[in-house]
């Protein structure tokens, strides 16, 4: 039977937990109050994400792929490979959506020097002056996100998403 925590308001997630608990009181439900809560703050910040990407007239995955070859260093390039594997998509989606941004000006594939065979993705200078910008909204629309928290609560809960990601992380290896 899960504990109810009267030290903070009830969530929605409680809500879920109370109807378990009383549909099926035999089942402890207590995993799906974090997971829960995971799913619903990961919705309700990529929403908050997305309203600030407008302004640039970017979507979350547009600017995930603009600030994955950003953050790479100069000259803003990877290999198709590269981008896919740290922006957890499928090769299919990556094709797709690199054609967007190369019909937006924002990337471009130039020849990749080492393996004559393939194409390496590369900011254009119109993407690098866009993503500069989005960068600096976005990292000011993260910190206004997590301003309600206190900064050991923020310290400790971002230990404890670390822990669990690697714990994920290791079950698919």
């Amino acid at each position: 039977m899960p504990k109810k925590n009267l030290s903070r308001p009830p969530d929605a997630v409680d809500a879920i937990l109370a109807q378990w608990q009383r549909e099926r009181p035999d089942l402890d439900a207590s995993p799906m109050g974090p997971i829960g809560r995971i799913k619903r703050c990961a919705a309700l910040l990529e929403q908050q994400l997305e309203s600030a990407f407008t302004a640039f007239d970017l979507s979350l995955w547009e600017f995930d792929m603009l600030a994955a070859l950003r953050r790479g260093g100069a000259p803003y390039r990877l290999s198709p490979t590269e981008l896919f594997s740290t922006l957890m998509v499928t090769s299919g989606t990556m094709t797709h959506r690199l054609k967007r941004l190369e019909t937006r000006g924002l990337v471009e594939r130039v020849a990749n020097a080492q393996d004559a065979r393939s194409m390496l993705v590369q900011l254009t200078p119109q993407g690098l002056a866009l993503i500069e910008r989005a960068v600096e909204v976005h990292v000011a629309n993260e910190h206004q996100l997590l301003a309600p928290l206190a900064p050991d609560a923020l310290a400790a809960l971002d230990a404890q998403l670390s822990a669990l990601l690697l714990a994920l992380e290791n079950r698919r290896n």
